[in-house]
Order: C-alpha cells, then sequence, then structure tokens
C-alpha cells in the first residue's frame, strides 16, 4: 500500500476520467534537430547555435486537420499540444515576446490552427504551457 496522498484536482475532471485515451503532441523548434524536447539543454547548444532553428522553422507538414481526422478515427478524445516550452519559443502570437512562430518562416499562430481542427472534429483540446 502507498503513503503517497492523492489530493483532488480542482475544477470538472470527470471528463479527463471517462475519455481516456489522448495524444500528447509535443512539437516546437525542438522538432527540427530531431532528437528530443530538451536538446538545446541537455546538449548545451549556444544561443546563436539554437537560434537557426528559429529562423529556419517552417513545419512544412503541420496539418492539423488531417491529425485531428486520424486523432478521432483512432477513437482518441483529446489532445494536449505544446504551445509553449522550456526554451521559451511560442507556438501562437503573443505581444509578450517575439520569440514566437509568428517571426519565423513559418508566419503564422500554429495553436489558432490546432484548435481550431480538433474541435471541428469533436475532440477536448487541451494546453501545455512551460512558464
Amino acid at each position: 500500500m502507498s503513503s503517497y496522498k492523492t489530493l483532488p484536482t480542482p475544477g470538472d475532471t470527470a471528463w479527463f476520467t471517462h475519455d481516456r485515451f489522448g495524444m500528447f503532441i509535443h512539437f516546437g523548434l525542438y522538432a527540427m534537430p530531431a532528437r528530443h524536447e530538451w536538446v538545446k539543454n541537455y546538449e548545451e547548444i549556444p544561443e546563436d547555435h539554437y537560434d537557426l532553428y528559429f529562423k529556419h522553422f517552417n513545419p512544412d507538414l503541420y496539418d492539423p486537420k488531417e491529425w485531428a481526422r486520424q486523432a478521432k478515427a483512432a477513437g482518441m478524445k483529446y489532445v494536449v499540444m505544446t504551445t509553449k516550452h522550456h526554451e521559451g519559443f511560442c507556438l501562437f502570437d503573443t505581444k509578450y515576446t517575439d520569440y514566437k512562430s509568428t517571426n519565423t518562416p513559418c508566419g503564422k499562430d500554429l495553436i489558432r490552427e490546432y484548435v481550431d481542427a480538433f474541435r471541428a472534429e469533436g475532440l477536448h483540446i487541451g494546453f501545455y504551457y512551460s512558464l
């Protein structure tokens, strides 16, 4: 028997317990070197080298409509996507930083597309946002 106590979660999480099957999309600049999301930190990549990913960020295979169709077909009920990871890059437009997808060759708010696509398929959406 565990001595750990599970604290109640604020808000109504019944849908999560009921739906159970979902997807987490971990995506950002760190996807470009294709190793892991902590690549900048773990490999101690200097800022000027990591900045090359920002300057060339243009995810040509980003297709949230297709992802949403596939998720629904697989029986998923929810999806959570990284909006901002630990290195600070935002996949949405914000007035609080210039380090965002709208300032890359991609030039658009990727989270808006994600939200619209998955909601259109009737899936719950969530956001992962690192402070």
